[in-house]
C-alpha cells in the first residue's frame, strides 16, 4: 500500500530554513504527481506546493512562492520541500500527498516550528 514517511522538520527562527524530505513506497512514485501540504494549529489543510512526474512542472501557493522550492528524485523515491526565509505563519505540520493539490494525509507528517 502507499507509505509516505516526512522527515526534516524542526524548530526554526524566522529567517530560517529547513529541507523536508518525503520517503514514498508502495506506488509507482516516478509516474504520479506529488504535493505538500500543511496544517496549522487549529486550522484546516492548505495546499502549499506541487509537482509533476515531469521535473519542468512545479506549482506554489501565493504564501510560499519565491521562498519554498519543491523538487523530487525519481531514483530515491524522495520528494523534497526547500523552505528558506521561514515566517512564524509558516509553522504547521507538513505532509506529502500523492496528486496535485489537496488530498487526505497518509503519513504521519513533520512538524514545522518557526519561532524566536
Amino acid at each position: 500500500q502507499v507509505q509516505l514517511v516526512e522527515s526534516g522538520g524542526g524548530l526554526v527562527q524566522p529567517g530560517g530554513s529547513l529541507r523536508l524530505s518525503c520517503a514514498a513506497s508502495g506506488f509507482t512514485f516516478s509516474t504520479r504527481a506529488m504535493s505538500w501540504v500543511r496544517q496549522a494549529p487549529g486550522k484546516g489543510l492548505e495546499w502549499v506546493s506541487a509537482i509533476g512526474s515531469i521535473v519542468s512542472s512545479t506549482g506554489y501557493a501565493d504564501s510560499v512562492k519565491g521562498r519554498f522550492t519543491i523538487s523530487r528524485d525519481n531514483a530515491k523515491n524522495t520528494l523534497y520541500l526547500q523552505m528558506n526565509s521561514l515566517k512564524p505563519e509558516d509553522t504547521a505540520l507538513y505532509y506529502c500527498v500523492t496528486g496535485w493539490g489537496i488530498s487526505s494525509p497518509q503519513g504521519q507528517g513533520t512538524q514545522v516550528t518557526v519561532s524566536s
